[in-house]
């Protein structure tokens, strides 16, 4: 675990490495979105708030990491973002692209903010197993085969519950009609190719992917800190900082630490230690330190509550609420088959009554009201009937994995299933488009936008 001061001297680096992105932040200035005040409401759900926040915020040094951590982004992938006024975003998607596919080394003129980009997420570091990595991978098809599908759409909406986390979001103006499909599915897609064999190899798909996600993420915090007229560094921090990145990547891990805590165990069982590693790794190729991907279910039991009962309230109509309820009114299949929107309306339903018993612990209707997703008795209903539908084939998997040879088979079944879901989820691009951001300036010369929309011959590119 990297020291205090060690991690304190990366956050206030960033202004030295980075000068066009952070020149300008104040990184020893604590942003009102961070509150280690108990008298100050998180977002710890009210039963975990009343349990575990006065001991969290009594660990002091658990906290200030936290705190650092609300600072950092992504020094690798930020550098090499903010070369986009000499090389434009197209030519650097290009050669990020020919980087992962084929080697740095075969990149002609390759800068050396690539060359770093890429030999950080090469480097493979001594606590992740991956034969466990491989292990997880396999038990996850399963889930991602069987069960994301149909939750996909609930875990996504996790994250809007804060204006503080998912301002950017909402900035980026992308979560609108067909648009919210679209990231909605590039989600499913980056966890769906992550768990197909070698995916997260060195040139699997997986690898590829999470560089994409990563530039994706830098090319935001450009446009919103050089860009957006309502961020605000000392209200919100910077945009998308590690310890935003980590619930999403680790919901499994998180799920399987809950209830390992919760039966007073001490250590995984091998199947959810496996799971465990997998989201380690994958959440570590996306940047994640490895301070906030502990192996242990009391460490992840901590560092998430940690997280979130630092993380102020703040929930506002403007920007949650316009975010779940793009996502959710969103149809998310290719076709308007029947078969196609039986299955919209089923999701839908499911996804509410998941998200409420799963984020919102299936107690706080107020703000399962406030965001739009109070689930009815037609959700309820869908939520059964899609279980009647789900539960059986996750079932027969576990138990046909316990048999010699009919296991392989069947986990060929699921790895076919996951190519056709990929099908379905369509092509994910990772990317954004700066002319769509909701409040962007114009600015020419030396001043022009950092991140810009590509042009027509980039488009056909």
């Amino acid at each position: 675990m990297k020291s205090l001061e060690a991690l304190r001297a990366q956050v206030e680096n960033q202004r030295t490495l980075i000068p066009s992105l952070y020149g300008d932040v104040d990184f020893s200035k604590t942003p009102e979105r961070f509150t280690a005040d108990t008298r100050v409401q998180s977002m710890l759900p009210a039963e975990f708030s009343r349990k575990y926040r006065k001991d969290i915020l009594a660990q002091e040094e658990r906290v200030e990491r936290a705190r650092l951590y609300t600072m950092l982004g992504d020094n690798v992938a930020d550098a090499y973002a903010a070369l986009a006024p000499k090389y434009r975003i197209r030519p650097l998607i290009d050669m990020l692209k020919k980087a992962c596919d084929e080697g740095v080394e075969n990149v002609e003129d390759a800068p050396q903010e690539l060359v770093d980009f890429i030999r950080a997420m090469e480097h493979v570091p001594e606590w992740v197993d991956m034969s466990l990595v491989h292990e997880g991978a396999r038990y996850s098809r399963n889930m991602l085969a069987n069960l994301s599908p149909f939750a996909i759409r609930g875990a996504f909406i996790a994250t809007f519950m804060n204006k503080y986390s998912g301002l950017p979001m909402a900035l980026t103006g992308t979560l609108s009609g067909q648009s919210a499909v679209q990231r909605v599915n590039e989600t499913a897609s980056f966890f769906t190719t992550a768990a197909l064999p070698g995916a997260l190899d060195r040139y699997g798909q997986g690898f590829k992917a999470a560089a994409m996600v990563r530039l994706m993420h830098s090319m935001v915090r450009f446009n919103i800190l050089k860009r957006s007229k309502k961020w605000d560094v000392a209200v919100y921090g910077i945009p998308i900082p590690q310890v935003d990145q980590m619930p999403a990547g680790t919901i499994p891990a998180f799920i399987a630490a809950f209830n390992t805590v919760r039966k007073g165990r001490t250590e995984f069982g091998r199947r959810d230690r496996a799971v465990v590693e997998l989201c380690r790794y994958q959440s570590y190729l996306l940047g994640l330190p490895e301070d906030l991907l502990p192996e242990k279910p009391q460490e992840i039991f901590d560092v998430m509550l940690t997280y979130a009962g630092t993380l102020r309230d703040g929930y506002d109509d403007e920007t949650c609420g316009e975010l779940v309820r793009a996502t959710m009114s969103a149809y998310r299949p290719k076709d308007k088959s029947l078969r196609s929107r039986i299955f919209n309306t089923a999701e839908k339903g499911f996804s509410k009554v998941f998200f409420t018993r799963t984020f919102l612990r299936g107690n706080d209707k107020s703000m399962a009201k406030r965001m739009g997703v109070q689930p009815s008795m037609l959700d309820y209903g869908m939520f059964i009937a899609s279980n009647l539908y789900i539960l059986p084939r996750l079932n027969a998997h576990m138990l046909l994995r316990r048999v010699p040879v009919v296991s392989e088979i069947a986990d060929q079944f699921l790895i076919r299933k996951l190519n056709r879901l990929l099908v379905e989820y369509g092509h994910a691009e990772y990317v954004t488009d700066a002319a769509k951001y909701k409040d962007h300036t114009v600015r020419t010369g030396s001043d022009a936008p950092l991140v810009s929309a590509p042009t027509a011959a980039e488009k056909r590119a």
